[in-house]
This record gives structure tokens, sequence and C-alpha cells, in this order.
């Protein structure tokens, strides 16, 4: 274990809002170990942004991490040129040229065509009726199981980060993974020879051309749907959601003062949907004052380096006129997120700008929840329009 300071939290608290205890350890004990978690925590920015490139210490691969264990070993679980090749073979489908030529049109259909379903209800859920669709609609084409439900897209993907979450080892929440698991690979294997027989730039088809092992191109696409599904899905009702909740913010979009991309960005700092990236300690190390043993395990916690006084003036109030060039809401280092470009396209360029273009007095219509500390969004959302 580490030497780091004892820092305890109440698990429940912590889920419902992490942000004060992580305000309390950036100032007492930056670098904790909380029991309850089993890991220490980094919690400071400028010290996440570091040692997060240090992968010879604080490195990615984790044979017996949650992720691993449960979906394979993804590129996301592996460093160096292992890494480095799997990244390259999935590029195609991620590319900025890809988003701009290929997705984002495809992005802007899908949003259009469930705004046409919901839009004379007059009232929703705008997490489960429109994030949620939207999200998987895109997630459907950029992964290329057109074959797969978006209903089961969203439930696949949720199955998956509750299960790599699962800290507390619950073995209900283990089980639903798996049964998440196997549907994925399940459509994948039926999409496999449409694809080889037409190939695309979709991430199984690329896969494919690319020459990747299944088990390595399985492992990706599941990557892929556990961090394409939930986090857009949430960035997309929780920016919608802070937006409505300061008016003066979205004044200053439709005067012009500010666009899409700068909500987009500002409440991915301010609420981090991906709040912790979770790394194994690879060799002993002192890293802050803390010495850490082999085999120890550490969270960067990108939503309270988000939050960290040091790098942002307010860093608790979302405003979209900051520099939030610093933001770690896509990671930091070797691992930042290949689908950086999808979800500002999909979230900003057409999820947002849609929304409140086509429903007119879009409104807050009761309690909006926030939940998660490791994985942070709306769960419901229920909103009126004229």
């Amino acid at each position: 274990m580490s030497t780091a300071p004892v820092y305890e939290i109440d698990v429940a608290a912590f889920h419902a809002d992490p942000y004060p205890d992580l305000k309390r350890m950036r100032a007492d004990a930056p670098v904790a170990f909380v029991p309850q978690l089993g890991a220490t925590l980094f919690t400071r920015r400028e010290a996440i942004a570091r040692e997060e490139k240090r992968t010879d210490v604080f490195s990615s691969d984790q044979p017996q991490g949650l992720m691993t264990l449960l979906m394979g070993q993804n590129m996301m679980r592996k460093d160096g040129e292992a890494h480095a090749a799997e990244r390259r073979a999935t590029f195609p489908a991620f590319s900025p040229r890809t988003v701009r030529d290929v997705w984002t049109a495809q992005f802007r259909s899908a949003a259009h065509a469930i705004l046409d379903r919901i839009a004379p209800s007059g009232g929703c859920d705008l997490v489960r009726d429109y994030a949620m669709p939207v999200s998987a609609e895109a997630l459907k084409a950029i992964t290329g199981l057109t074959n797969m439900d978006w209903r089961e897209m969203d439930r696949v993907s949720q199955g998956m980060i509750d299960g790599i979450a699962n800290y507390t080892g619950d073995p209900a929440v283990e089980a639903r993974c798996r049964d998440c698991t196997a549907s994925i690979d399940a459509h994948i294997d039926a999409r496999v020879d449409a694809l080889r027989a037409a190939p695309d730039l979709s991430l199984v088809s690329v896969q494919l051309e690319a020459g990747l092992p299944m088990d390595s191109l399985r492992a990706n696409v599941k990557l892929a749907i556990s961090g394409g599904q939930n986090e857009p899905r949430d960035a997309i009702a929780g920016a919608a959601w802070a937006l409505l909740t300061h008016p003066d913010q979205l004044a200053l979009i439709r005067a012009g003062g500010a666009d899409w991309r700068a909500a987009f960005e500002e409440y991915a700092r301010w609420i981090s949907p991906i709040g912790m990236s979770p790394r194994r300690v690879a060799r002993a190390d002192t890293a802050e004052g803390v010495t850490f043993a082999p085999e120890d395990r550490v969270f960067f916690m990108f939503g309270s380096g988000n939050r960290d006084e040091a790098a942002w003036m307010d860093p608790d109030v979302f405003d979209m006129t900051r520099d939030t060039r610093g933001s770690l809401a896509f990671g930091a280092g070797p691992h930042f997120c290949a689908g950086a470009a999808a979800s500002r396209a999909m979230i900003a360029d057409v999820a947002l700008p849609l929304l409140f273009e086509r429903l007119p007095g879009l409104r807050l219509a009761g309690d909006v929840h926030i939940a998660g500390w490791a994985f942070r969004g709306p769960t419901r959302m229920p909103a009126a329009w004229d």
C-alpha cells in the first residue's frame, strides 16, 4: 500500500456528490488513500496531468482490473507500442476528417428523426428520450453495429459502466455486465461477414482491415461503447441542464458571445462525465512525496483536477467565458480519448444546437437528479416546451 495519508469517505454520499470530499482532499491530502475504494487518489490537476504521462510507473496495463476482467484487454489498458499499434488501427474510424465527412451528417439525421418523434409531445425526459437515443444512434454508426437497437446499445453500455465501477464487488452487477458483453459479442459476430465483404470506416470494419485479433477487436468495440454511449448521453443532457439553470449563459450563446462548443467544454470541465481513470503501479516509485509499491491501485481523479482552485478561478462556477484548454475531460496523456472529435461534433455541433432550435421555450419541468463519481451525469431530466 502507498504511504499516502488515509482519507475516509461515505460511499453513498460520495456517489451523490463527490465534490466536497475532493475539495477537502485537494486542500489537506492531495494524494490520499481511500480505504473504501482500495486506491490512492490524485486530486490536483497539475499532478494528474504530469503523472498520467509516466506510464512506466502508473501503468494502464491492469490484468486484474475490472475493465480487463469483464471486457477484455482493450487499447486503453495497454501502454507503449502495444497501445500505439491499436490506436493506429482504429484511427480511421475516429479521425477528425472521418467525423467531419462521414459521421456528422449521420449524427444530424438521427437527431432530427428523434426530435421529429418527441417534439409534438410538448414534454419528455431529456435523458431517456433525447440524449440516450442520440448518443446510441451515433455509436451504432461509428462502431458498425447497425444491427443493435439503440435501447440495447444504452443497456449494454450502462451494464459495462456499472461493472467496471463495481469496486464493492456486487455479484449482481458483475452478472449484468457479463450479460451485456455477451450481447456485444453476438452483435459483432453477426456483422463481420458483411463488413468483410463491404468495408467501411466503422470501428469493426477498420480493425478487420488492419488484421487485429478478434479478442482485441471485441475489447476495443466494448471500450468504444462503454465510453461512447454513457458519457455523450450524460454530457448532452447535462449541458442542456447547465444552460437551462444558467439563463445568462444561454443568453450569451443566443447573442453570439459564445458558442455551443464553449458550452460543452465548460460543462465537461465543471461536471466531468468521466470523473476518474485507474492505474496500476508497475514499479516502486515516489510521487508528490508519497511512496508507491508495485501493484498499488491509483485513481487519477479528473473530476477533481477540473475543479482545482490552482488551475481555475471560481472552479465550482459554470462559466463559458473561461479558458478550458487545461481541462482533463478527455484525459491528458497518451490515452487521451480517441473519440474526442466525434464527441465534440455530436454534442456541440449537433445535439445541443438542434435541441434548443427544435424545441422552443425549452424548460425544466421537475427535479433533475445527478449522480456518480467515476462516471457522473443526470439520471433523469423532465422538460417541457411550447
